[in-house]
């Protein structure tokens, strides 16, 4: 699968290079504007080198394993970024979230666990220490 990937994207490169090619150098002098050879080899190797970055960091975007959506987020840990008094900022992974605190204030860099959501804002309160890493918060009522 990714080999044939691989084949497809470096066929679909070379033709919109081989059109480029063609236009500057048939189209455009009969338009009156003339591109020096120097000039088309240099587009064609920055045309090369985006297509070869793009495929790369598209891939990974591609088989990149998903994070964990909305709907399965209880029991997730999470780091406090804004205070939550009771709403404030939080990171799971690599994301940012929206959350409310069931406790009063949870500061800066504290450690919360999600029990809940409300629409898209996520429901949580401070981890207790004594919680088992693998263990499970039952999810509040306010899931929807």
């Amino acid at each position: 699968m990714r080999k044939s990937r691989l084949i497809l994207t470096v066929l679909a490169t070379s033709l919109e290079e081989m059109a480029l090619a063609a236009f500057i150098l048939w189209g455009l002098p009969r338009l009156g504007v003339k591109i020096p050879l120097g000039g088309l080899i240099a587009m064609m190797a920055g045309l090369a080198a985006y297509g070869i970055i793009s495929y790369r960091l598209g891939i990974r975007a591609l088989v990149r394993k998903p994070l964990a959506g909305l709907t399965d987020m209880a029991g997730c840990k999470g780091k406090v970024i804004e205070p939550l008094a009771p709403v404030g900022i939080i990171r799971i992974s690599s994301e940012l979230w929206e959350a409310k605190s069931t406790d009063h204030r949870i500061e800066v860099g504290e450690e919360v666990i999600v029990v809940g959501r409300d629409g898209l804002r996520l429901i949580v309160h401070k981890c207790n220490p004594g919680l088992e890493e693998g263990s499970q918060v039952e999810p509040s009522s306010e899931d929807n």
